[in-house]
C-alpha cells in the first residue's frame, strides 16, 4: 500500500471517529423542570404544542389537566411543552409546575427566538408549530384537549 493511500486512511479514521465523539455532544435546548437536558431534536421535525403559562392565571390552571391529556394522547405524533411566562428557573420552576400537577416537558430555555413567538401580554397562549418550525396558529385563552387536536389536525391536514 503506497503512502499516499495510507495517509487518505488514516484521515478518513480519524474523520470518523471525530464524528463519532462529536454525535455524542448532540445540541441541547437547555432544561426542564426538573433539571435534566432537553435535546434539541424534540423541537425540530415534528408538531409542536408550547403552551405559555403562570402559577397567577386563573385559566392556566384549569387549562394544565387538559394539556396533560393532550400530551398523553399525541405520544408520537407532536409533542406539547409548557414555559412559564413568568420566566421561573432552576427550584423555583420545579416547584411551579409541580403546583399545577404539569406532567408534560416544561422549557426552562423559552422557545420564543428559536420560532419567533410573538411575546404576548394575555395568558395561557398557545402555538402551533410544524414540523419546519413555523407558527402555524396562536390561541389565547383557555384550551382542552379535544379542540387543541381538532385543530392540530386540521393543520395537520392543510400542509
Amino acid at each position: 500500500m503506497g503512502a499516499g493511500l495510507q495517509r487518505l486512511l488514516w484521515r478518513l479514521v480519524v474523520v470518523l471517529w471525530a464524528g463519532l465523539l462529536l454525535a455524542g455532544c448532540a445540541e441541547d435546548a437547555g432544561v426542564d423542570q426538573h433539571g435534566r437536558k432537553v435535546a434539541a431534536d424534540r423541537l425540530h421535525g415534528q408538531w409542536l404544542v408550547i403552551n405559555y403559562w403562570a402559577e397567577w392565571c386563573a385559566p392556566c390552571r384549569t387549562e394544565i389537566p387538559q394539556l396533560n391529556l393532550l400530551a398523553e394522547q399525541l405520544k408520537g405524533e407532536a409533542e406539547v411543552f409548557g414555559v412559564n411566562f413568568d420566566g421561573l428557573q432552576g427550584e423555583e420552576l420545579a416547584k411551579g409546575a409541580e403546583a399545577l400537577g404539569i406532567r408534560f416537558t416544561v422549557l426552562a430555555t423559552d422557545p420564543a427566538p428559536r420560532f419567533d413567538l410573538p411575546r404576548t401580554e394575555a395568558l395561557p397562549v398557545t402555538y402551533i408549530v410544524d414540523p419546519s418550525g413555523k407558527v402555524r396558529d396562536r390561541l389565547l385563552g383557555e384550551q382542552n384537549a379535544e379542540g387543541l387536536r381538532k385543530r392540530l389536525e386540521a393543520l395537520q391536514a392543510a400542509q
